[in-house]
């Protein structure tokens, strides 16, 4: 294929289906990582690619599609041969999703594809799809004996979020899915896990032994999880009106990094120890009571304001928004894990669109040691802190106490840092990389399974409820764009004596 493998280690062989193989996802996301896999010499002669959507292609259209995304995202880096490979391998269907003779044709399409090709009959069904249809898409599949395993071969179904929009809706698209097919063949993605450094989280804690003693109430202060963006609502309106920051940000993304960080060591690294250890961790996190919630939980929506010099408008004011909106666009919430080893240390996270920087981190604060030895002015110095970047740079960071130079003994805080090393694709590298090739061997340890996804609902469902009353005369607490947020998000810190970590220090 023209490159340097990254490894010789081929993937099982199978065909991969798209259903919305036209849209967004597919053209920044799935392209592209399929790209990456067949450059590192992953994919075997025996892989297929058909991709299933309502617009009236054809085979040579879609390869078209396929090669002129794959030239635009990589520029002159793009690979002729690594193309060719790709569509010489690809075909493509028209249909509608709800119509079972789309499935029917699937189907044909996908024997046709494979005749010849050496495949054993490994098929993996991609929904890059909005949520309404995954249910449908599914029942479909099934219906069309498309997720029927047999000896020697497999079907896998992955599905992105959001896995349902409340807790009784997750609960009825798990048991809608498991009509057509059993969990182990569901992968339930969540693009954060593909990230190198949110993988680091567990095996930072569990590789290291001067970790784990450290890391219990005793020693740990205070945890803080922030992912922050700067871009708004963009072209989303339409599903971000329906969706907001908690749907679309605390119940999944945030949830997993959550886990990782405080879940008891599994017994091993098998998928289902590491998972039911997830799982245990999110039902230990205390629920809220409705009269709780205004204490422990805020949300607010941008308004207008500056990014990066530019004046932007309020949320209300976007394309698509209803003027009136009581959507939140930032939400930052105090939970507390009722178990031996967290209990009494706040878990702070937080999560908004149009801040100040673009910022995914996870901050641990240490407490301070229980003598003051030093001269007073170095008494009020900051508490040690470890701190896990995962955007915009992947590293991790130890802040302690040195002393400072000089005749006198004075302390000033330094940092030691690591840098994750570049991954083998690059600057190129999506993260579904890692994620296409877990299903593809089969391996759902950075999947969401089914009880995961009802936990993490249940986590938020008590802000879901208590917000779904309307404020009285209409109003909806706003920061400004370009701010780091509410006021009342750093009242709810200051109220047990906490700061938010600074977006700014970035």
């Amino acid at each position: 294929m023209g490159e340097e493998p990254v490894t010789n280690e081929l993937l099982p062989g199978c065909s991969v289906t798209i259903f919305g193989a036209t849209g967004d996802l597919t053209k920044r996301l799935l392209l592209p990582s399929l790209y990456n896999l067949a450059a590192g010499g992953f994919l075997p002669e025996s892989f297929r690619l058909l991709g299933v959507a309502k617009e009236a292609w054809d085979d040579a259209k879609f390869k078209e599609h396929i090669a002129s995304t794959l030239k635009e995202f990589w520029g002159a880096d793009a690979k002729e041969e690594t193309i060719e490979w790709i569509i010489s391998r690809a075909g493509y269907q028209a249909g509608d999703f709800d119509d079972a003779a789309t499935f029917t044709a699937v189907k044909e399409k996908l024997d046709a594809l494979e005749r010849g090709s050496g495949s054993v009959g490994n098929r993996l069904f991609y929904l890059a799809v909005a949520p309404d249809f995954i249910g449908g898409i599914a029942q479909c599949l099934g219906a069309a004996k498309l997720l029927v395993e047999g000896d020697g071969f497999w079907r896998r179904l992955v599905i992105e979020k959001p896995f349902g929009h409340d807790l009784e809706s997750a609960k009825a698209l798990n048991a809608e899915l498991g009509k057509s097919m059993g969990e182990g063949q569901i992968f339930r993605i969540d693009h954060f896990a593909g990230k190198d450094a949110v993988q680091d989280l567990a095996v930072f804690r569990f590789s290291n032994a001067i970790v784990e003693p450290l890391w219990n109430r005793s020693m740990i202060d205070n945890v803080q999880i922030t992912v922050a963006e700067t871009v708004g609502v963009e072209k989303r309106a339409s599903f971000y009106e329906k969706s907001g920051a908690l749907r679309d940000m605390v119940p999944n993304h945030l949830a997993e990094v959550l886990s990782l960080v405080a879940m008891e060591p599994p017994v091993s690294l098998n998928a289902e120890h590491m998972r039911d250890k997830q799982v245990e961790l999110l039902a230990s996190i205390r629920q809220l009571k409705p009269e709780e919630v205004a204490q422990f939980a805020v949300r607010a929506q941008y308004g207008p304001g500056t990014v990066a010099g530019k004046e932007l408008p309020g949320y209300r004011e976007e394309s698509g928004v209803d003027p009136h909106s009581m959507t939140e666009t930032y939400v930052a919430l105090e939970l507390q894990i009722d178990n031996w080893r967290w209990s009494g240390v706040p878990f702070y996270l937080r999560t908004g669109k149009r801040l100040s920087e673009a910022v995914t981190e996870v901050v641990v604060t240490f407490r301070q040691p229980p003598a003051r030895l030093f001269p007073a002015a170095s008494e009020v110095g900051p508490p040690n802190q470890l701190i896990f970047n995962m955007r915009p740079k992947q590293q991790i960071e130890l802040f302690f106490g040195s002393k400072r130079p000089g005749l006198r003994t004075e302390v000033e805080q330094s940092v030691m840092c690591f840098d994750f090393p570049e991954g083998p694709f690059g600057d190129h590298e999506k993260g579904y990389e890692r994620l296409l090739h877990d299903v593809m061997m089969g391996d759902p340890t950075l999947f969401q399974r089914a009880d995961f996804v009802e936990a993490g609902w249940r986590m938020v469902q008590p802000m879901l409820e208590a917000w779904s009353v309307p404020e009285q005369g209409g109003e909806m607490p706003s920061y400004a764009s370009g701010s780091t947020g509410p006021a009342a998000a750093d009242d709810l810190l200051a109220a047990r004596g906490h700061k938010w970590h600074s977006l700014e220090q970035q």
